[in-house]
């Protein structure tokens, strides 16, 4: 049967993927808790009690109460951090460890919940050497990589499987002039090494002479395959020069992905690919939280009804 409670949606305010999946969830009358754990515990309080069935209790937002153990799915977006700006420096890192451990583990916990992410599995899975090491078991194809703080090793990888690629292996957001950038993809040579590399942990990848980029979309049981058109890089530096078309999947790699989600817990991902000129497809990455909406506006693939029904666990 059925459950009848609520859907949480844990992310920011500004998340316009969200915003479509809460409006689809209401058209269909499933009730729906938004919250982002920054509005703790100003805007956002939790009362639970730890029972011989696990957890018991409530989640209170302004308009919303959730009770726990009624929760039928947590869709885990990209919520903000917690902050206590209140408080002394001491004092704000002693709150975030209670509200990360406490709140946190509550989220992480709740009985007979589907979690599109669950939140320790998304953290796992955002470890680029465990992503690149499982998708390898998977059976996709891999570029040769190296992860390396040695100078000297960067240099003889990149004489080897030149041309490389450098990529960050997290996406910390730097503020340049005000701007919010992040470090971007790019094409590396020996004579860029120096010894500044030895200052922490860098990826080095062989990169791919490809014809185009596929993102592969998988939600729940559905998979979705996107080719995308671009001369870039990174296709995602420039959206206004990609084109889009729908593709079939190769033999084997549906397969390798749920073997991938699996490893890892997961119900949701998008893969990323690069096709080279022998029609090859090689693994680049999967995020655990990436977007997809867009590609639905592109294509016409029905990827919201998809995310829907997987959240409202509607019986077929």
């Amino acid at each position: 049967m059925t459950r009848v409670g609520p859907v949480l949606v844990v992310t920011n305010l500004d998340d316009p993927t969200a915003d479509v999946v809460i409006s689809e969830l209401h058209d269909r009358d499933v009730p729906v808790v938004r919250l982002d754990s920054g509005d703790f515990p100003h805007a956002l309080s939790v009362a639970a009690t730890i029972t011989s069935n696990g957890v018991e209790g409530t989640l209170s937002t302004p308009s919303r109460t959730a009770d726990l153990t009624e929760v039928r799915s947590l869709y885990y977006r990209r919520p903000s951090g917690f902050a206590f700006p209140h408080l002394e420096d001491q004092d704000a890192r002693f709150a975030v460890a209670q509200a990360r451990y406490g709140l946190g583990g509550i989220l992480a916990s709740l009985p007979s919940c589907r979690y599109v992410n669950h939140p320790h599995h998304i953290g796992d899975a955002e470890f680029k050497p465990s992503g690149l090491i499982a998708a390898a078991r998977a059976g996709f194809r891999l570029p040769p990589t190296t992860i390396t703080s040695d100078p000297d090793t960067a240099r003889a990888f990149i004489k080897q499987h030149g041309p490389a690629i450098y990529k960050p292996l997290a996406a910390p957001l730097y503020r340049i002039d005000g701007v919010s950038s992040v470090v971007k993809v790019a094409e590396v040579t020996a004579d860029d090494i120096d010894e500044t590399v030895a200052g922490t942990a860098h990826l080095f990848q062989q990169r791919v002479d490809k014809t185009a980029d596929v993102r592969v979309t998988v939600i729940g049981e559905h998979v979705f395959a996107v080719r995308i058109g671009s001369d870039l890089l990174d296709w995602r530096t420039d959206y206004s020069r990609l084109t889009y078309s729908v593709v079939p999947l190769p033999h084997g790699i549906a397969e390798s992905l749920h073997a991938y989600l699996s490893h890892f817990g997961l119900v949701f991902g998008a893969f990323d690919f690069a096709i080279d000129r022998e029609g090859r497809w090689w693994f680049l990455e999967c995020n655990p939280s990436g977007q997809w909406y867009w590609l639905e506006h592109e294509t016409g693939l029905p990827m919201l009804a998809a995310m829907a029904d997987l959240l409202e666990r509607k019986s077929r």
